[in-house]
């Protein structure tokens, strides 16, 4: 029997689609508001969110004032508009992570309609639980970064594929309209990606039809927008910046031929996804151990089999590899593992199940403990251990960050609780328990985590030892996250030394650098300021003033 087969006929789901629906915000909102940007990738995307909000220029994104064209302007545009209607009720940061939340919810919905399409009525919220699931997902999916949008691209992507079957037209308008938010948000490897299924896809006999040469028209025109408007302004406004963004950002990344760090293992994904893709991985293997070889061949099955094969060759193969680079793969990953819930034997789903509810039951135990160590200072001892890895933080009993994480708590008991026992119950235990442990940790330690992850409090400091007037500010060694938070935090632009075309004779100059080892400019210089973030005993920043100034 085909997964579409079992899902057409499934019973009445154990949960609610409105239970979904909840917990899907339950899981979707902790994180998106309550702390600065964080380094690295969210400072630097907010720098350049900033950086639009203030000179209103859409073709070439800046960061502090210097061209940074490492990806298309889509998820900048989004934030900088809905950073822009919320920012009277919320920080501007905060606002604008408000975005991230946008973008997971459309790959909630997009991802559920694939698996409607693919496996059946139930099956699409079954999909989003198990998605929900996913270690590695979780806290990349509660920051502002770029890679939100390439994931919704994928996921309206895979929903266009599945939908080509039954209806072609419309199939391929959503394929295109994932085809260029994917463009759009990180450039070539969501068109590259779609391309290479697309021309796969045919060999298999669901997709050897005309009606899907008409979803792949629908879809060239749906995306040519996406691929053309952008690219073609770039290009009117400097030809040298489109070709640093399609040569050395695009394809050299991706070849290793510019000068990115060595380049990756093409093992790194195979390595991470034990891990990161728990527990979809596992049953989607089971999924694929219990299908015959007609099945494999069958829609359900081959679709996002073969998504699957083809991100991971695509990202094994190219030669700049990061951890949050893997979350596409989470999407054909979920998308396999929902018929399993169908098999799965009924010793391995208590198990899962059991896992699930021990876990969570003991992370509830140790979250709690923390809590009361680091606000009420009970045990002593372990409030003092974190204050030392976190000093700064201003500690006590807080009502809101308690109340909440009460609710969480309660919350979930009581959903295991009204749980039935059904074979969904493992996929929906396990994804209860990830909201819980990630509201827990979102609102009882943000603000301990955000005392050393954000650049606040240093540049605060830092502005204490400017001099009343100096002319500029020059940069040695300092990073994007670090030059868009002095823009954001203190109105600083620096000028780089490393940047020809930025170089200024400044009166001072602000040096990244280690602890162990200090770099001092040539010339007069003369050190003002050394600061670090806080709990941070490797990096140094240090200030200097040019003393021979009339």
């Amino acid at each position: 029997m085909t997964p579409s087969a079992t899902g057409q006929g499934a019973a009445q789901p154990p949960i609610a689609l409105l239970w979904i629906w909840v917990l899907a915000a339950a899981w979707i909102l902790p994180g998106l508001i309550g702390h600065d940007p964080w380094k690295p990738d969210e400072a630097y995307t907010f720098g350049l969110v900033y950086d639009l909000l203030q000179r209103g220029d859409w073709v070439v994104p800046m960061l502090a004032q210097e061209p940074f064209i490492e990806k298309p302007p889509l998820f900048y545009l989004s934030a900088a508009a809905i950073a822009s209607i919320f920012s009277p009720l919320l920080p501007l940061h905060d606002a604008a992570r408000l975005t991230t939340g946008l973008y997971m919810a459309l790959t909630f919905a997009f991802i559920a309609g694939a698996a409607r399409e693919l496996y059946g009525t139930y099956h699409g919220r079954l999909t989003v639980l198990m998605l929900m699931g996913c270690v590695g997902i979780v806290i990349r999916s509660h920051q502002l970064i770029t890679d939100m949008s390439l994931l919704t691209g994928f996921a309206a992507g895979f929903y266009g594929f599945a939908l080509a079957l039954r209806r072609p037209a419309r199939g391929g308008f959503w394929l295109g309209i994932g085809v260029g938010i994917g463009f759009m948000s990180k450039g070539l490897l969501a068109p590259g990606v779609f391309g290479i299924v697309a021309a796969l896809l045919p060999l298999y006999p669901a997709w050897r039809n005309r009606g899907y040469l008409l979803c792949l028209a629908v879809a060239a025109l749906a995306c040519a927008p996406w691929l053309l408007i952008w690219p073609l302004a770039l290009y009117d406004r400097s030809p040298a910046l489109f070709d640093e963004w399609l040569w050395v950002n695009n394809f050299g990344r991706f070849l290793g031929t510019n000068e990115f760090g060595p380049p990756a293992d093409t093992a790194h994904y195979l390595r991470i996804l034990p891990w990161y893709a728990l527990p979809a991985l596992p049953l989607a293997a089971w999924t694929l151990w219990r299908a015959r070889l007609r099945d494999v061949l069958a829609p359900p099955l081959a679709l996002p089999l073969t998504g699957f094969v083809v991100i991971l060759v695509v990202l094994s193969l190219s030669a700049d590899a990061r951890e949050l680079y893997a979350l596409p793969l989470m999407l054909p990953l979920a998308l396999l593992a929902t018929p399993a819930t169908d098999t799965l034997r009924r010793g391995t789903a208590n198990l899962m199940y059991w896992f699930s509810v021990m876990g969570g039951g003991f992370f509830v135990i140790v979250a709690w403990f923390y809590w009361s160590a680091l606000e009420l200072s009970l045990p002593q001892r372990l409030h003092d251990h974190l204050l030392d890895l976190q000093p700064g933080y201003a500690t006590g009993f807080k009502w809101l960050p308690f109340t909440l994480g009460v609710l969480y708590t309660v919350g979930w008991i009581v959903l295991l609780l009204r749980l039935k026992k059904s074979r969904e119950r493992p996929v929906i235990a396990w994804a209860a328990s990830m909201t819980m442990v990630w509201g827990l940790l979102a609102i009882l330690f943000v603000g301990w985590v955000d005392t050393g992850k954000s650049y606040r409090s240093m540049i605060a400091d830092m502005q204490k030892a400017l001099p009343p007037k100096y002319q500029c500010v020059a940069s040695h060694n300092l990073g994007e996250p670090q030059r868009a938070m002095l823009h954001y935090f203190a109105n600083i632009i620096t000028f780089r030394l490393d940047n020809p075309e930025r170089q200024r004779d400044c009166d001072l100059m602000l040096v990244h650098g280690v602890a162990s080892e200090e770099y001092v400019p040539l010339g007069p210089w003369e050190k003002i300021w050394e600061g670090a973030r806080p709990g941070d005993n490797v990096e140094r920043y240090r200030l200097y003033q040019h003393t021979d100034i009339n």
